[in-house]
């Protein structure tokens, strides 16, 4: 179901504290903390001795003490002490997930620690980048199996129904659609020429009368998202088009948690090219795409519950495309890493 050997958002970084606390990722149970120097801690939530979460025990220094009998485990997940004879059985122990900071996020490795390669994390160029601006909102519950929001990603013409106020506009309901495939994931994206800004967009760019509008949408595996909208002048855009001084680039990024098969904990923030120490803009793309991204959960969330719930068989439509290749190529990947589990089982 999940694609176990990658990196997944955990949490902001401003949200694991020295407190105990749960976290659910790919329907593991996870007690996630900081250490006294302020390093980051995951361990299986449940004592090996009868399965109490870690969270609800104590934190002592740089130990986690079970609340039920004292088992207390090290950042390791190695049992350092135990009740009764003081002999501490052989598997009292718990997994320890590696952990990585960037970018405001904490990440999490859900596989083999063995393959945790911190270099692997969704590449960021501008993310310090003082010529660049950015807001963020807090991140939002979805009541649905995170490949929806993946395909919801890969779609730019769902702007036109959805976001009639924010992101719709002439030529997002029928200007042809290119898909790509790369060793990471699926592109889907398309030039929009000679035509009135969006009225999100209209709100930020520097510049006046009808442009051209550039649609990237892409996904990478296992469900991390990078949308870049691109507005220039018209007659300077497209894919050879001169860029122009007053082009405006944002880069919204999107990192897709599967909690569980029906619910996805969804990370999100922009970088723009544009008055990078405006406060007032930040705060204002921040409230704007929360209202469009609340759209999307309403959307998102119903549909969930209609594919659970049918009666009659589902269509696939030509703009489908990018999504369904996406996801024939992660349950590949999936399939792969879960024979060469099953080979090592043996």
């Amino acid at each position: 179901m999940f694609l176990k050997n990658a990196w997944y958002v955990a949490a902001w970084d401003h949200e694991i504290t020295r407190d105990l606390q749960q976290i659910t990722v790919l329907e593991e149970k996870i007690c996630v903390f900081r250490s006294e120097s302020g390093e980051l801690v995951a361990l299986e939530d449940a004592c090996p001795h009868r399965k109490l979460p870690l969270s609800k025990g104590r934190i002592r220094g740089d130990t986690v003490e079970c609340g039920y009998h004292g088992l207390t485990f090290d950042c390791a997940g190695q049992c350092v002490w135990s009740p009764g004879t003081g002999r501490i059985p052989s598997e009292a122990r718990v997994h320890a997930y590696p952990l990585h900071e960037k970018y405001g996020l904490v990440w999490i490795w859900m596989g083999n620690p063995a393959l945790a390669d911190p270099d692997d994390i969704f590449d960021i160029p501008n993310y310090d980048d003082p010529a660049w601006g950015i807001n963020r909102g807090s991140a939002m519950e979805l009541e649905c199996n995170y490949l929806f929001m993946c395909d919801n990603l890969l779609d730019p013409t769902h702007v036109a129904w959805v976001h009639e106020g924010s992101f719709a506009a002439a030529g997002t309901r029928d200007t042809p659609l290119r898909v790509t495939r790369t060793d990471s994931g699926v592109i889907v994206h398309r030039w929009i020429m000679d035509h009135e800004p969006a009225p999100f967009y209209k709100k930020v760019i520097a510049f006046d009368g009808h442009c051209d509008r550039l649609q990237h949408y892409e996904v990478r595996y296992p469900g991390h998202a990078l949308i870049r909208a691109v507005f220039t002048p018209a007659g300077t855009g497209g894919p050879d088009g001169p860029m122009h001084d007053d082009t405006f680039i944002m880069d919204s990024y999107n990192f897709m948690t599967p909690t569980n098969a029906h619910q996805t904990r969804y990370y999100w923030f922009q970088l723009r090219n544009i008055r990078p120490d405006d406060e007032e803009l930040s705060r204002m793309m921040s409230e704007d795409v929360q209202k469009a991204f609340e759209e999307d959960r309403a959307v998102l969330n119903e549909v969930q519950a209609g594919m659970l719930n049918k009666r009659s068989a589902h269509i696939d439509l030509p703009i489908d495309a990018g999504p369904l290749r996406f996801r024939r190529q992660l349950q590949a990947m999936i399939n792969e890493e879960q024979q060469v589990d099953r080979q090592m089982a043996e």
